[in-house]
């Protein structure tokens, strides 16, 4: 479910500054340090695929931030928490390259042995998918 489906604009969230704080100027920072509620004023696409919201903040300055970097609030303005329960992507190739992890080799047979080698591959390509 997409945050399109949770919240509109005018709803209030709150600003998780752990996840966003490394690419905000000093100016919003300070600003999310007096109230971390925003107030949303717009939804952007952020890469192509993730929907981000256009918060404004507690000194009145717009921000964008990512729809994993804000906590929805429910009706009583305690945080919701988050499903992170993506059963249309769960199949059994998807938990498959999940599980798989890689481990540097450092002995010439290990590096030639073509096994290693698709393992390497799956292991590099689990994250596009």
């Amino acid at each position: 479910m997409s945050i399109l489906d949770k919240v509109k604009i005018g709803n209030f969230v709150q600003v998780n500054l752990e996840l966003s704080g490394d690419r905000l100027t000093k100016e919003t920072i300070d600003a999310i340090n007096v109230s971390s509620l925003g107030k949303i004023s717009d939804f952007r696409i952020t890469d192509g695929k993730g929907i981000g919201v256009v918060l404004q903040l507690s000194n009145g300055k717009e921000q964008w931030f990512f729809e994993d970097e804000i906590n929805l609030l429910d009706e009583n303005g305690n945080v919701v928490k988050k499903n992170n329960d993506n059963k249309k992507d769960s199949n059994f190739i998807f938990d498959f390259l999940k599980g798989l992890n890689y481990e540097n080799k450092n002995k010439v047979s290990e590096l030639l042995n073509p096994i290693n080698f698709f393992i390497w591959l799956a292991v590099s390509f689990k994250d596009i998918f």
